[in-house]
């Protein structure tokens, strides 16, 4: 394929800041606004955790957007819909049923947001050689993650701020879902714009001689891939401890320290997460890239993992301990952000290595879908566990729960040098 100067700084960044946004919002945001809002820990773990729904069964509509219209018009019609979805929410929160209401008009922004990250996906992969999707990784995952740390920080602030100032939790988080269903408006709007055309030029020179390829064929191709039982338990189990960290992290800083929590407020909640962790991950995320563009992903892998799983350990340090100062949550939490924007780094990679080859959208998406699956089922249950064990004992839980994907990376056979710059390049 014909790859053109598209230059890429302009688009990857807003492009997986509009991913990662309205996953933040779903995911993340959801349990705080619901919490703030009067809804217990275990309705909150089941029903937010039922949120990854689309996510995990996005690999059975995805080769329709492999393989009809293109992944630009996709992500920007489904980033429409998403602005459309936050500013619906914001108008039924001060309704009596407006938790059924939201979660539905969650669950319709969720199925646009997941083929929207397919899209986004395929567009990446489509629009850079092999060598830049290296190079970019790092950017690429950093600006991901800096825009949940936007919706993790600087929503949850405005929402915290509202709350303060009308003295009205259902006006606030209304208000703060109209101002995310804003932003993405402008996001689209802004990618519109930026996004190149590369597609275009894709279907001019090549439709007229590839072969259709099935739905079919496309889904059954990838679990014809080499070592898959190792790569499919992989991907769901890598992510077992922090599947559950996510959903009960935001209760346990918000929590009265009588019920075991940190007695932080929500305002407190979003400046740690907002400040500290933003520049944390930003730095973690881009060593991370650059790293793995330098030596290849099997020189990091293990690194990398431990980098992202070991920080748990402080979160059982502040569950036990409950120190008075504030400073030690701030040490963990950038500690757990800096390893968690180096560490994923290296997960997504591998997830790039599995999807290569033909229909590499739909592949990535059937893996990313794995990973969805691997979020959803322990997060419904966190909310029991942590009932069940308390939040000291529940991050002890959480810290083992890493271990199962850290033994099976050990068994997974991929090119060492993968994802490592040429020598020409470097020259």
């Amino acid at each position: 394929m014909t790859k053109i100067d598209n230059r890429p700084w302009y688009w990857i960044p807003f492009l997986n800041f509009a991913s990662g946004l309205p996953y933040a919002i779903i995911i993340s945001v959801s349990v705080i606004m619901y919490k703030n809002l009067g809804i217990d820990n275990e309705d909150i773990g089941i029903y937010t955790s039922l949120l990854y729904l689309p996510w995990v069964i996005k690999p059975l509509w995805s080769p329709f957007i492999d393989l009809y219209a293109t992944k630009r018009k996709w992500f920007l019609a489904m980033q429409l819909v998403i602005s459309i979805a936050f500013l619906l929410v914001g108008l039924t929160i001060p309704m009596n049923n407006f938790f059924v209401i939201s979660l539905a008009i969650f669950w319709v922004a969720a199925f646009a947001s997941a083929s929207n990250d397919v899209a986004s996906d395929g567009f990446y992969m489509l629009a850079l050689e092999k060598e830049q999707q290296s190079f970019f990784l790092g950017i690429r995952s950093t600006f991901y993650r800096l825009s949940m740390l936007t919706g993790n920080g600087l929503i949850v602030i405005i929402g915290g701020y509202l709350e303060q100032e009308y003295g009205d939790k259902q006006k606030a988080w209304s208000y703060t879902m109209v101002i995310v269903g804003l932003i993405m408006a402008t996001l689209t709007i802004y990618n519109y714009f930026s996004t190149p055309r590369t597609e275009v030029v894709t279907t001019k020179e090549e439709k007229a001689t590839e072969p259709k390829i099935s739905f079919a064929a496309v889904f059954a191709s990838f679990f014809q891939k080499k070592q898959i039982g190792f790569v499919l338990a992989f991907i769901l189990l890598f992510r077992l401890g922090e599947s559950q960290l996510l959903k009960m992290l935001t209760p346990f800083l918000i929590d009265d320290k009588g019920l075991g929590g940190m007695g932080l407020t929500t305002q407190d909640v979003g400046i740690i997460y907002g400040t500290f962790g933003v520049i944390s991950l930003t730095i973690g995320g881009i060593i991370g890239g650059i790293v793995i563009s330098r030596d290849g992903l099997g020189k990091w892998m293990l690194p990398m993992i431990l980098a992202m799983h070991l920080p748990i350990l402080g979160f059982v340090l502040l569950a036990h301990f409950h120190p008075a100062s504030v400073y030690y949550i701030y040490a963990t939490v950038i500690a757990e952000q800096f390893g968690y924007g180096f560490g994923f780094a290296a997960f997504m990679m591998y997830l790039i290595y599995v999807a290569d080859g033909e229909s590499k959208t739909s592949h990535y998406s059937i893996a990313t879908g794995f990973m969805a699956l691997g979020m959803m089922l322990p997060g419904m249950a966190s909310g029991f566990i942590q009932e069940y064990l308390g939040y000291g004992n529940f991050f002890i839980w959480v810290f083992l729960a890493t271990l199962p994907g850290l033994i099976l990376s050990r068994f997974l056979i991929f090119p060492k040098d993968f994802g490592k710059k040429s020598e020409q390049q470097n020259s």
